[in-house]
């Protein structure tokens, strides 16, 4: 279907998010994870995953630590598979996210926390995957199935599912997310305009930096990897803290930045990096609910906590019409795959 229309996969997918958002803030098994979870009172949490889930992770990582006020940490999976690393897990958490549920070193890493003594939960998208079998709890993240190469409703439902969960485990009913199906039809509709401005500012330019601070962070990495993989667009994503603290020097008149400005104190802390990368005559652009830019593509205001659901979805837009505009197809990236599976 992609060879005779390029990106109509990921268009159609992308179009469906606002109905799969929907249809998660329903279900009802995300409760009684929460529930099993909370009776354990965790000391500590982990999170696995790769490529797209990665994000994820780190976005609920952010959720961890300030919402439950729980310590948090990223898994490298090749400390277990690579070096067989067999640390005391009790009464840990261990959150392994993966929309296929089939990477073999995610697979490894979750029976081998289960037999150390943590609470093993799969966050997927595939409920008879073998990530499900190997780890003692589940989350569905519903997304259906996903025929682009590059994840999009994969990755926002999955984020919209690790927020649901962190949000009930701490006694919540997912109220703030209650809005977000009609947000995320605004969000696709209203930044039309301003993704097309960008792509062909953007069609041209061969060096591209993201940014953004806190929860945010993760919209700037998946951005940086959507459009590396669909665009074949060199990117490199920094915390905007990081940025300051070294990188920021490569920042030049022929560097293309792209800062993702949501509200809260994540937006508020961007300010001084849009200062900055504006005074070394950086092409910037904003993306969000926040400080913005000359060019700006705007997102629907909403809890901090939950921008990264809906900042994604114009740069999704924006990664399907640039790659289209660069004679490339999204849904057929060269080289990759839908399941990368490393160990």
């Amino acid at each position: 279907m992609s060879e005779a229309n390029p990106g109509e996969n990921m268009r159609a997918e992308i179009d469906e998010q606002p109905r799969i958002f929907a249809e998660l803030l329903e279900a009802t098994d995300i409760a009684a994870v929460a529930s099993t979870i909370a009776q354990r009172k965790p000391r500590f949490a982990l999170l696995a995953a790769r490529g797209s889930s990665d994000h994820a992770a780190l976005y609920a990582k952010y959720l961890i630590e300030v919402l439950l006020q729980l310590p948090a940490g990223l898994v490298s999976p090749s400390t277990t598979t690579l070096y067989g690393a067999q640390p005391d897990l009790s009464d840990v958490l261990l959150l392994t996210v993966s929309q296929s549920g089939g990477s073999p070193d995610l697979i490894e890493v979750t029976e081998s926390a289960r037999r150390r003594g943590a609470t093993t939960v799969a966050i997927t998208n595939t409920p008879d995957s073998a990530l499900n079998a190997a780890a003692e709890l589940s989350v569905h993240v519903r997304a259906g199935q996903e025929l682009a190469v590059a994840a999009t409703k994969t990755y926002s439902a999955t984020l919209l599912a690790l927020y649901l969960l962190v949000d009930a485990i701490r006694g919540g009913t997912g109220q703030a997310a209650a809005g977000l199906p009609d947000l995320a039809r605004r969000a696709l509709a209203e930044s039309t305009a301003a993704v097309g401005e960008a792509v062909q500012r953007l069609r041209s330019t061969e060096r591209l930096v993201t940014t953004a601070r806190g929860y945010s962070l993760a919209t700037a990495l998946e951005a940086a990897l959507k459009l590396a993989e669909t665009s074949y667009l060199p990117a490199r994503a920094y915390s905007g803290a990081d940025l300051l603290h070294g990188p920021v020097a490569a920042i030049d008149p022929a560097t293309a930045v792209l800062a993702v400005s949501g509200g809260g104190r994540g937006g508020a802390a961007m300010r001084e990096v849009l200062d900055v990368v504006r005074e070394r005559g950086a092409d910037v652009r904003t993306l969000g609910s926040g400080p913005a830019a000359e060019h700006h593509i705007p997102v629907p205001g909403c809890a901090e906590e939950l921008a990264p659901v809906l900042e994604i979805l114009p740069v999704q837009q924006l990664a399907l019409e640039l790659a289209l505009a660069r004679g490339g197809d999204p849904d057929r990236p060269r080289g990759l795959s839908k399941v990368t599976r490393t160990r």
